[in-house]
């Protein structure tokens, strides 16, 4: 659909259109403060989770790692005895002292090799016992960010539910509301709404003040916005200024 052109559209009806834009904008935003930070919150934890199961399962690699270290060092201790039963064995077969020392050599090594292993053993499992704890823990924070996980989903998922269908309605109305307001004065309307944490762009008069950033407006000024003859904005803030009576919080006064 073409949008709708708004150069000859009277100054009121401009107004009119904004404020209703924002009426329509302010109600979607309410939604979103419903959810609040759920859903950085649940982003969040997402994101934390694959890092912590990543980490889970790098301990449980290093773990099975650490576990066939040892592995290894006990069938290398296995082996050792093995070979210096054999070289004691032969050394009671021996013809000279020389088979004898270069036997006695061979059962030394092996006791060498024997000693060292147990060294290596000694300090893998001190290092999988460490590794143990530390894999405890990841994966207890694991199951607790998971348990926070589930229930702010949950969470999100209830006010999803519960407003899913407001928000495609005000969606669609924001659409076509947008596509009444001309260009120029919608790009000043986003602009001002982005520059504010309520998302208000369009406000009225509160007790002779702003009713965005609560500065005093001039009764000059506040005859001006009666008038709707021009649009008016906040010279504090920017905002655009309407009368309460357009934002229907008042009703007009019936001359006698």
């Amino acid at each position: 659909m073409a949008k709708k052109k708004t150069v000859n559209v009277p100054v009121e009806e401009k107004l009119q259109y904004l404020f209703e834009l924002q009426e329509l904008d302010s109600k979607l935003h309410d939604i979103e403060r419903l959810k609040g930070e759920l859903p950085m919150e649940v982003s969040e934890l997402e994101d934390e989770i694959v890092g912590l199961e990543t980490r889970v399962n790098k301990l449980s690699e290093d773990i099975k790692a650490t576990e066939l270290k040892i592995s290894k060092h006990q069938n290398t201790i296995k082996e050792a005895e093995v070979l210096i039963e054999k070289y004691g064995q032969q050394q009671e077969n021996v013809n000279n002292n020389r088979e004898y020392d270069a036997l006695s050599r061979e059962i030394e090594l092996q006791k060498l090799d024997i000693q060292l292993s147990n060294k290596r053993i000694k300090e893998a499992k001190v290092q999988l016992s460490n590794q143990k704890i530390t894999l405890e823990a990841a994966q207890k924070r694991f199951e607790l960010k998971k348990d926070a996980l589930d229930r702010k989903q949950a969470e999100l998922e209830k006010i999803i539910v519960k407003t899913e269908k407001e928000e495609k309605t005000l969606d669609r109305k924001i659409q076509r509301a947008r596509k009444k307001v001309e260009e120029r004065l919608l790009k000043a309307y986003d602009r001002i709404r982005g520059a504010y944490k309520n998302k208000l762009a369009v406000v009225t008069v509160e007790r002779n003040s702003c009713g965005g950033c609560f500065n005093h407006i001039p009764p000059q000024t506040q005859l001006e916005i009666n008038q709707r003859k021009r649009i008016i904005i906040c010279e504090h803030c920017g905002r655009v200024l309407v009368d309460r009576v357009m934002a229907g919080v008042e009703t007009v006064e019936e001359e006698d």
